[in-house]
C-alpha cells in the first residue's frame, strides 16, 4: 500500500464501468485526485489532467470496492492459515487479526462492518492503525466482544466479574464501550441451534433489556447489532432501534412486516456461507452431514432460501457477509457469499453487486460504495464482467487492483507506479 488518504491523481481510462448503483455497465474514464473521485465521463470524452498518472484498464470493469457486512477479522483462520481454535495467546491474536484485515483488503473487501471482536479493544487499535495508514485493511466499524467464555453476549468476566445483566449493568457496559472507542457491539438476542439442539428458538434477551440496550446505544451515540434467528428476536430487535440484524432464520409474517417497515432504518444479513460449508465442506473438520444437520445448518439454509427472496421482493436492505473465520469458512473466501446469493437466495448478480457495494456502504456509513464524484476512492479494476458472472470476483488473479482512499494496495501488474510514487512525494 502506498500511504493512505490519497495523493497524487489518478486517470483510469480503457475501463467499463459499473457504478453501484445497479446501472449495465458503460464505457467510460474515472479521474481519482487526492482520496476522492473527481470525474466521472462516459464514452470517450477525454478527461484533461496532465498531472495524472493513467492506468489503462485494459477493457475490465471498474467497480466499486466491497463491503463485508458481518465481519469476523479477530476469528482465527484464513485461507493462508487454518488454526483450528478460537482463542490464542494475545500477541499472536493481534498479529493474526492484522493479518486477516489484509487478506480482507487482498479479496478487494475495502469496507467492513463487524460483527463481534473476541477482545474489547481489539478492532479499535487495529481501526486507528487502518486510517492511519500504518496496517492495510478494510475501513472499519469496529466492535467489542461478541460472546463472553459460557458463549452468552454480554458483560465479559475479564470485563465485570458479576456478569451483572440487570439494565443498568448492560447500560453501563454499553456507555463503557463507546468510552473504549467502540462503534458498534452485537448482541445475541436469540441463541442457535449450532450451539444446543433447538437453540435458535431461545431468546437471550427479555424486551425491557433491548429497549434499554437500544437506550443506552443511542445516548452513546453508538450502533447496535445482534444475531437473531427466533422470530421475537427479530422482532425485539426491531423495536429497539438495532442497525443491523443477522441472520432472522425463523422470521415470521409479523417479522418480516416489521423488517419492511423499518427498511430505511436497518439492515438485514443472512450470512448463508457458514452454513451452506458446514453442510458441504466441513466433514474433515468432524461435521459430516448428519453433524450439520443436528446443528440446523440444513434447516437454516433451508430457510433462508424461503425468506430472502420475500425480503428482497420488500425492499428490505440485505446485505453479504458473514461469519468468515472458521476453519472450513476462512477470512479471504468473502466473496463466496455473492455467489451464494445468486445460486441460494434468488438474486441476480447485478442485484447483489448493489448489495455489496452501495448498500453495504450504507450500512457502514462511510462515503463509499457508488463510483460518483466526490465519493471516497475505493474502487476495484476486475479482469472480466462480474455482472454477468460474480464468481470472478472470487479470484484474486482477476481482481488486478485495489485502490483504497485513493491510493493503490495492489496496483494492476502491468501499471509502473514511479509517476505515481514521485506525485505522492511531492
Amino acid at each position: 500500500m502506498i500511504g493512505r488518504h490519497g495523493g497524487g491523481a489518478v486517470l483510469f481510462e480503457n475501463v467499463q464501468i459499473f457504478d453501484g448503483t445497479g446501472a449495465e455497465r458503460f464505457p467510460g474514464s474515472v479521474l481519482v485526485r487526492g482520496n476522492r473521485i473527481a470525474r466521472v465521463v462516459v464514452g470517450s470524452e477525454e478527461i484533461d489532467a496532465p498531472e495524472a498518472m493513467v492506468v489503462d484498464g485494459r477493457g475490465g470493469t471498474l467497480m466499486p470496492g466491497m463491503v463485508e457486512g458481518h465481519a469476523h477479522l479477530t476469528w482465527p483462520s484464513s485461507i493462508e492459515k487454518v488454526i483450528n481454535a478460537m482463542a490464542l495467546p494475545i500477541e499472536e491474536h493481534m498479529l493474526t487479526t492484522a493479518v486477516n484485515a489484509r487478506i480482507t483488503l487482498d479479496a478487494g473487501f475495502t469496507s467492513a462492518y463487524s460483527a463481534g471482536s473476541l477482545g474489547e479493544r481489539m478492532e479499535v487499535a487495529l481501526r486507528d492503525h487502518i486510517d492511519d495508514g500504518r496496517l492495510p485493511g478494510p475501513r472499519l466499524r469496529a466492535s467489542a466482544m461478541e460472546m463472553d467464555v459460557e458463549g452468552i453476549i454480554g458483560v465479559p468476566k475479564g470485563h465485570d466479574s458479576t456478569h451483572d445483566h440487570s439494565i443498568p449493568g448492560l447500560q453501563k457496559y454499553v456507555r463503557d464501550m463507546a468510552d473504549l472507542g467502540v462503534d458498534t457491539m452485537k448482541f445475541l438476542m436469540s441463541s442457535d441451534d449450532g450451539f444446543s439442539p433447538g437453540g435458535a428458538k431461545v431468546l437471550l434477551y427479555s424486551e425491557e433489556e433491548a429497549q434499554a440496550l437500544g437506550v443506552a446505544a443511542r445516548e452513546a451515540g453508538m450502533w447496535l447489532a445482534c444475531h437473531a434467528q427466533a422470530a421475537e428476536a427479530v422482532k425485539r430487535a426491531v423495536r429497539a432501534g438495532f442497525r443491523c440484524i443477522y441472520h432472522c432464520t425463523l422470521a415470521d409474517e409479523e417479522a418480516l412486516d416489521m423488517l419492511e417497515e423499518h427498511r430505511d432504518e436497518l439492515f438485514v444479513a443472512p450470512a448463508p456461507g457458514l452454513l451452506y460449508t458446514r453442510i458441504n465442506e466441513a466433514e474433515e473438520f468432524g461435521i459430516d452431514r448428519a453433524t450439520a444437520e443436528r446443528m440446523g445448518a440444513v434447516a437454516g439454509l433451508e430457510a433462508m432460501e424461503r425468506i430472502y427472496p420475500e425480503m428482497k421482493r420488500r425492499g428490505i436492505r440485505v446485505v453479504p457477509g458473514g461469519d468468515y473465520g472458521f476453519p472450513y469458512n476462512p477470512v479471504g473466501r468473502n466473496a463466496r457469499d455473492l455467489q451464494h446469493f445468486v445460486d441460494l437466495l434468488g438474486y441476480t448478480p447485478v442485484e447483489v453487486l448493489v448489495a455489496v457495494t452501495k448498500t453495504a456502504g450504507e450500512m457502514v456509513g462511510f462515503d463509499v460504495g457508488t463510483i460518483e464524484e466526490s465519493r471516497l476512492a475505493d474502487l476495484l479494476l476486475i479482469d472480466g464482467d462480474p455482472t454477468g458472472d460474480v464468481t470472478i470476483l472470487q479470484d484474486r488473479e482477476r481482481i488486478v487492483a485495489v485502490m483504497q482512499d485513493g491510493s493503490f494496495h495492489r496496483a494492476p501488474p502491468w501499471q509502473s507506479l514511479e509517476v505515481y510514487s514521485h506525485s505522492l512525494a511531492q
